[in-house]
């Protein structure tokens, strides 16, 4: 809220003037007094700066007026400066009236600290120790000059699933790490935030038609052909335009980065009407691995960002340029690029058996899948009933899933058996372990291939994850199995007799990995909004 003392509206001119008649009798006197001492004058750089002033019409450049008032000897000249002085005020007002003193003041303390303070809130200010009056703005440097403004980033995004607020993140974090102060990053749901019901409970309903496949499936599969596709999103957007135009312009984008597939098409359209394609960045990046849904492609796109070869194939069947795609890999948290500490420190930190080799247990975000039968098992493969001792131990991650982690802590184990609710450093988790056990996540599946683990997928959502289980096992990462007996199986020889089997797996997972795909996405992000025009101060008011 703009200060009540500190602004001048359209009836409040006589104050102003009031204001300049006062600063031009203390210049008068300041000079009659140095002309009894010496007998002469030498006012050699008395300023007026008035920077920062705003009108209320909607000016919102800032204007500088600096006039310069200079006498020589002769005595007579002196009252020449009240002249001069009123000439450049009226000549100012008349032209910019309203103005606004947001924060105009007159720079000076005396001795003691006093900021000649009138009494009445005008807050007068003089510099005795200079004794050349000089007009300040509190909100700009001595010289003028502004600080450069930050650029800003939205990022677009929805909550189905827990990948694209991770690749989110990534991105904003990434943005904070390499370039500081210069963008300001906002990660939004546009959906949840900002359309109405029931185009808002987008989250919800993906849950509910995960949960049950048959109908999940029948809307992948069904919304996949462009005609229906695109179809829909013109009828949505009839519906919702002003909403998503008011949600993206509200933050006023320098960029707007899509990491969901709905993300896409009704903002573009938007753009595209309101002739702001040319001076926003506009960009996509693609958070599946392998299949994907058709919508993720959009010709008017200025990038397209694509985690792997086969995913850009997809990209140019669906007719964007070869100059609009870039292959850099899945956008993990930056944390996982940095080095970690040694393995048995990190497991000794997690409560863990320094020397035992261990595998990482994991259902995602919200612990779903078999994780008691699967720990189950491993408890019975990988105890030695001969030896009467572990040949391993499990790390669980049980996410949100309470209920899940109290059951599991309750368990009288064979083996060690650590079990952990939702964490933070993931990293540290895949670093104190020697392979994974999770469902066919794309996020999970670039981190571990980061780490160098080994994977068993023991699960996939239908449609989007399907391709990620024969890109994990045809690349050499990795086995796929459902059956809690059989995933136990495999780990008990990876750490047994196929010891081999694991280390050529970690390599392989090593060779795919793509641990510095965010700091490329963002800094050739960084590259494009440089070469744009800057934008302007726009609406999307219809």
């Amino acid at each position: 809220m703009q200060n009540p003392s500190a602004a001048v509206t359209q009836d409040s001119t006589t104050p102003l003037f009031n204001f300049a008649t006062q600063l031009g009798r203390f210049a008068l006197f300041n000079a009659t007094t140095r002309l009894n001492r010496e007998n002469q004058v030498s006012i050699s750089s008395n300023f007026l700066f008035l920077d920062g002033f705003r009108c209320s019409n909607s000016i919102t450049q800032r204007r500088k007026v600096s006039a310069s008032l200079s006498l020589n000897s002769q005595a007579a000249s002196v009252t020449s400066i009240f002249a001069d002085f009123n000439r450049a005020i009226k000549f100012h007002c008349e032209r910019l009236v309203p103005i606004g003193f947001s924060s105009i003041r007159l720079d000076s303390t005396d001795n003691n600290n006093n900021n000649g303070d009138t009494g009445n809130g005008d807050n007068v200010v003089i510099d005795d120790a200079s004794s050349t009056g000089v007009l300040v703005d509190e909100g700009l440097p001595l010289d003028g000059v502004l600080p450069k403004k930050p650029k800003k980033v939205l990022i677009l995004m929805s909550d189905t699933g827990g990948g694209h607020r991770a690749s989110a993140e990534a991105i904003k974090t990434a943005f904070n790490e390499e370039f500081g102060d210069e963008y300001q990053v906002f990660v939004t749901d546009l959906w949840t935030d900002h359309t109405p019901w029931p185009f808002n409970q987008l989250p919800r309903s993906y849950n509910f038609l995960v949960k049950h496949g048959s109908l999940w499936k029948l809307t992948y599969y069904g919304t996949a052909p462009r005609v229906i596709h695109q179809s829909n999103f013109a009828a949505t957007s009839a519906f919702i335009a002003r909403e998503v135009a008011n949600g993206l312009m509200k933050y006023e984008p320098d960029i707007i980065i899509s990491v969901h597939p709905l993300m896409q098409h009704v903002p573009l359209r938007i753009l595209k009407r309101k002739g702001l394609l040319d001076k926003i960045v506009f960009t996509t990046v693609i958070t599946d691995l392998s299949t994907c849904h058709p919508t993720w492609f959009h010709k008017l796109v200025t990038r397209c960002y694509c985690p792997s070869q086969d995913v850009a194939k997809r990209a140019l069947k669906a007719g964007l340029k070869s100059s609009q795609i870039k292959v850099y890999g899945l956008p993990v948290r930056p944390s996982f690029v940095k080095p970690v500490p040694p393995k048995a420190e990190l497991r000794r930190e997690l409560g863990m058996n320094e020397d035992l080799p261990a595998v990482l247990l994991m259902g995602g975000g919200e612990g779903m899948g078999p994780i008691e039968a699967t720990a189950r098992a491993l408890s019975d493969a990988l105890y030695d009933e001969n030896l009467g001792q572990p040949k391993g131990q499990v790390l669980v991650i049980c996410g949100r899933n309470k209920k899940l982690a109290y059951k599991l802590l309750s368990i009288d184990w064979k083996i060690p058996v650590q079990v952990k609710g939702f964490v933070s450093k993931m990293e540290e988790c895949m670093g104190a372990c020697d392979c994974i056990i999770t469902k066919a996540g794309p996020g999970t599946i670039a981190e571990a291939m980061i780490r160098g683990l080994p994977i068993i997928l023991n699960d996939y959502i239908a449609g989007q994850e399907v391709g990620n289980v024969p890109y994990v096992v045809e690349n050499g990462c990795g086995k796929f199995s459902k059956s809690p007996k059989e995933i136990s199986s495999i780990v008990a020889g990876w750490f047994g007799p196929k010891a081999d089997e694991l280390k050529a797996m970690s390599r392989n997972a090593l060779k795919l990995a793509r641990p510095d795909a965010v700091f490329k996405i963002v800094h050739d992000l960084h590259e494009l909004v440089r070469h744009k025009n800057p934008v302007p101060q726009y609406s999307f008011t219809s």
